[in-house]
């Protein structure tokens, strides 16, 4: 195992809260080789992949690229492009054909983060209707952990579930590596294995929800991340739909959260965020620093 991914598992560092943080993610099929910065380093228009990625600031849209296991072309009939919004109770998936990626530059990006999908049905986008997706972080480009953990498991994988694994180029925290994200709700995993990924996707397609092994679900930012995994630590049978953060308070280093259930119970969460010692890299060839963490105080129903 190489370095960061191994001095995070020996340290034990927590994986609870530290997904990416996303409402909505545009994932663009680009085969072939990726760079660190893969939207502008690979076989997509650097120019393209460089506006949406300015377009997508602030709008709650993550775009990433994605391939097949085993870097396989791209199947026919042009780019296929998935929408994923991930907000519990609002969740949606698209999917489509562009003949030209370069009609993803009419997308309007600040609707598609507010759950919106009418600019992408207007490329031609229709509801997502297959299997459950484990896009798994395979860019070594970005840090040799993904590349060494991620292709394996993407490849072993692929022999089992081939519809649902896809090649992701960047989910952040290379040193939780192989690290994945589960469509359609978002959440991210950690040190995953092949045989915990497909319980992952079989309780997925059930409508349940994993928690060990969990980094978060990518709509909160990372203090409601913690918070909804430790209280559905404490729940039984809450499906992706039951939770909601409905409300924050605080800033850095401590927060009051306010989780909520559909059928109306309610809890403050208090989080404070705390530093990881002693200090690793949290990337290869990087200089050892105290990432910081999410820690759960106190779960209280109200």
């Amino acid at each position: 195992m190489s370095t960061c991914a191994r001095a995070a598992l020996d340290l034990r560092e927590p994986l609870a809260g530290t997904a990416a943080t996303a409402r909505t993610w545009l994932l663009i099929e680009q085969p072939g080789p990726w760079g660190a910065r893969a939207l502008t380093a690979s076989r997509l228009d650097a120019t393209l992949g460089a506006a949406l990625e300015a377009a997508a600031d602030s709008t709650g849209v993550r775009v990433a690229l994605i391939r097949r296991p085993g870097r396989l072309p791209a199947g026919p009939g042009g780019t296929r492009v998935l929408a994923a919004h991930t907000l519990p109770g609002h969740a949606w998936t698209r999917t489509a054909r562009l003949a030209d990626p370069e009609a993803l530059r009419t997308l309007d990006l600040p609707a598609l983060g507010a759950g919106d999908p009418a600019s992408f049905e207007a490329l031609g986008g229709v509801a997502y209707d297959g299997p459950p997706l484990a896009l798994v972080c395979t860019n070594g480009k970005r840090d040799i952990c993904c590349a060494v953990l991620g292709r394996p498991l993407a490849e072993e994988l692929a022999l089992a579930v081939p519809d649902s694994v896809w090649e992701i180029t960047h989910l952040g925290g290379h040193r939780f590596s192989p690290t994945l994200l589960v469509l359609p709700h978002g959440y991210a995993y950690g040190r995953s294995s092949a045989p915990e990924v497909k319980e992952i996707l079989r309780a997925t397609a059930a409508g349940e929800v994993v928690v060990a092994g969990g980094r978060g679900r990518s709509c909160w930012d990372r203090p409601g991340q913690a918070a909804e995994l430790a209280l559905r630590e404490r729940l039984s049978g809450a499906g992706p739909d039951d939770l909601t953060v409905t409300g924050t308070e605080g800033a850095a280093p401590r927060w009051e959260l306010t989780l909520a259930h559909r059928d109306g119970r309610r809890w403050r969460v208090t989080v404070a965020e705390g530093a990881s010692h002693p200090p690793r890299p949290e990337s290869c060839g990087g200089t050892p620093a105290a990432p910081r963490r999410m820690d759960v105080l106190a779960v209280r129903e109200l």
